[in-house]
């Protein structure tokens, strides 16, 4: 019943039965076509296939029935598409499948299905990133407690901590589209993948099956070489892993005892059965929870590299289920990534509130900084560790023990004491490294220089 919850109606319709089965007609009618052309096959059986490619003719009990008997869904398939084919062309229906082998059209129609897919991720990716990009821009300049190790740390600005999730994903989404023009290419090369059965004709018929179906030819067969779409969901699982630590991250800051953001609430968006406070960050755990599937499908197709000679055993039927899934989920991953994104929510107020509540500590590295040239890193360090311990201890803020230490007022007057301290001070190249992922360095750059030509002057 949970099943809907990790996938999206397009990813479950490009991965439905019906749609393989119509994937795998649609490689037979253009083998057909193909094999017209170079008179293997009757005139006119091309034409006689292009009728039957909504696969409505399919009987789905006998289908299944001795799918389990052949050991794939092909071998039934072809014998009621040659039997559909027979009924109107007894000459068109010699020649179906003629020079394949089942995992051409298997795979082939696996590529067609993962082609759809990719193109269904790509839109979606176009949206998140959009999504992503106006929360960038609108919170370069909200500043925010860092967190290191789950401990306060400098400060940083949400507009920086979102920029690190939309440069990742747009690092993963290049290699996507890059390893899309790698994997999806033909499968043809019959029952040892030499095309034998085709004599000379075998290259030119799998040029035409290529073209037809609007694919790239593969260098040779790949029957038992899997590098394509064992990479294809390796990338899957990058892009799920980076949404998880997006949707981890929100989770952390929806925490009641931080409050810094949350999911977009509303119609009894994450509520609970019991609690009526309750608003869970429930985009947040399932970008979380898809990611927890996603090493395991990884590591099925990895294992599954280990095929047998020509045609493998086991591990090329181990992908079947693999591949479908990991396209499911990730696209499931991005749709709730879309909701996060667009529909944030940010307390800019909390998040200084509990910048303040850390007493100012966090920003003793910028003292220590101040200090390093005229006493040394080290001996800036223990000094230091000296005054916020003093300030744990005294409960009191950093800069009220600061003021009060002879080292420290030896060097620094109050007012630069307090500019050492204030967070905006203390955000080193972050607008520098935002600019760059939005794309707009050109510009930051000049208004920097600018303003150091008003600070020379």
């Amino acid at each position: 019943m949970n099943s809907f919850l990790f996938s999206t109606p397009e990813m479950t319709r490009v991965f439905s039965p019906a749609e393989q089965l119509r994937a795998m007609v649609r490689f037979e009618w253009a083998l057909s076509c193909a094999l017209e052309t170079h008179g293997r096959a009757e005139a006119g059986s091309g034409a006689v296939l292009e009728r039957l490619l909504s696969a409505d003719f399919v009987d789905m009990d006998a289908l299944a029935s001795e799918a389990k008997e052949a050991g794939n869904v092909a071998i039934p398939l072809i014998r009621q598409l040659t039997a559909a084919v027979m009924e109107s062309c007894e000459a068109a229906a010699r020649s179906v499948h003629l020079g394949a082998t089942s995992q051409d059209v298997l795979d082939t129609a696996l590529v067609l299905q993962m082609r759809e897919a990719v193109t269904l991720l790509d839109s979606a990716l176009t949206r998140l990133d959009a999504g992503l990009l106006h929360q960038v821009t609108r919170h370069r300049d909200t500043v925010m407690q860092g967190r290191t190790w789950l401990q306060p740390g400098p400060p940083t600005t949400l507009g920086f901590k979102l920029a690190g999730t939309l440069a990742a994903l747009r690092r993963v989404r290049g290699r996507i589209c890059a390893e899309a023009g790698r994997a999806l290419v033909l499968q043809f090369g019959g029952a040892v993948g030499t095309l034998a059965s085709l004599g000379a004709e075998g290259g030119p018929i799998s040029a035409d099956l290529a073209r037809m179906l609007d694919l790239a030819e593969s260098d040779l067969p790949w029957h038992a070489q899997r590098d394509r779409p064992v990479a294809m969901v390796q990338l899957l699982a990058i892009l799920t892993g980076t949404l998880a630590k997006f949707g981890r991250d929100i989770a952390l800051l929806m925490q009641a005892e931080v409050g810094e953001a949350s999911e977009s609430g509303g119609g009894g968006r994450g509520g609970s059965s019991t609690m009526p406070h309750k608003h869970n960050p429930v985009a947040c755990a399932a970008l979380i929870a898809i990611h927890a599937r996603m090493p395991g499908l990884a590591g099925t197709m990895l294992y599954a590299m280990q095929q047998e000679h020509e045609r493998g055993l086991g591990s090329w039927q181990a992908e079947w289920d693999t591949v479908p899934e990991a396209f499911r989920l990730a696209g499931a991953s991005v749709a709730y990534a879309i909701d996060l994104a667009e529909g944030l929510l940010v307390d800019a107020t909390r998040m200084k509130a509990n910048m303040e509540a850390t007493l100012g500590l966090p920003l003793a590295e910028a003292v220590s900084v101040a200090f390093a040239p005229s006493m040394g890193r080290m001996a800036a360090h223990d000094l230091l560790r000296r005054a916020t311990d003093s300030a744990i201890v005294e409960n009191r803020r950093l800069s009220e023990v600061l003021k009060l230490m002879p080292e420290v007022k030896a060097h620094l007057s109050d007012a630069e004491i307090d500019a050492l301290l204030d967070a905006r001070n203390y955000l080193g190249s972050a607008q520098r490294f935002i600019a760059q992922v939005v794309g707009q360095v050109t510009q930051h750059l000049a208004v920097e220089d600018a303003a150091d030509g008003e600070t020379d002057g």
